[in-house]
C-alpha cells in the first residue's frame, strides 16, 4: 500500500487527471496556459536525481507522454519542462504549453499575472481532452 501524500499547494493549485506510468498527472488551475504538473508517486522526492534510474526513466517517458499529447490537444507553439521546487519541495514536472501571444511570452509565466481557474464546463471540456488523449479513458 502506497503511503504517498500530495503536497497541499499542489492539491489545492490543480485538479486530478488520472495516473501515469510513474506519475499522478494534474491539470493547473489556470486556464491562461495549459499546464500539467506531473508528480512522481513517492513520498521524499525533492530533485529529480532522487529518482532511482529506472523510475527517472519512467518519469521521463511520462513528460515525453504528456509533451506529445499537449502538442495534439493545444497545437502550442512552443513547450516548457521544469522541476524547480524552489516554493513546493515535493518533486514535481511543470509542462506548460506555450504560445506567442500568451500573456507572459517570451518570459516564464510565473508572477506575470494570477492564475484563472477555468469555470466547471471548460475544466470538464479540457480534463476529457486530456484524459483521452493520454489513453486514461
Amino acid at each position: 500500500m502506497s503511503t504517498f501524500t500530495l503536497h497541499p499547494t499542489l492539491a489545492k493549485d490543480t485538479v486530478e487527471i488520472g495516473r501515469l506510468q510513474a506519475c499522478r498527472a494534474l491539470l493547473m488551475r489556470d486556464r491562461t496556459y495549459p499546464w500539467v504538473i506531473l508528480v512522481p508517486e513517492q513520498d521524499g522526492l525533492r530533485d529529480f536525481d532522487d529518482l532511482s534510474p529506472s523510475d527517472r526513466d519512467a518519469v521521463t517517458q511520462d513528460i515525453d507522454h504528456v509533451s506529445k499529447v499537449l502538442k495534439q490537444v493545444f497545437k502550442p507553439y512552443k513547450l516548457n519542462v521544469a522541476a524547480l521546487g524552489n516554493v513546493v519541495e515535493q518533486l514535481h514536472i511543470h509542462v506548460v504549453a506555450r504560445f506567442q501571444d500568451d500573456p507572459a511570452w517570451p518570459a516564464p509565466i510565473w508572477g506575470v499575472q494570477p492564475p484563472a481557474d477555468y469555470d466547471d464546463a471548460d475544466r470538464a471540456r479540457v480534463l476529457a481532452d486530456l484524459r483521452t488523449a493520454l489513453g486514461l479513458q
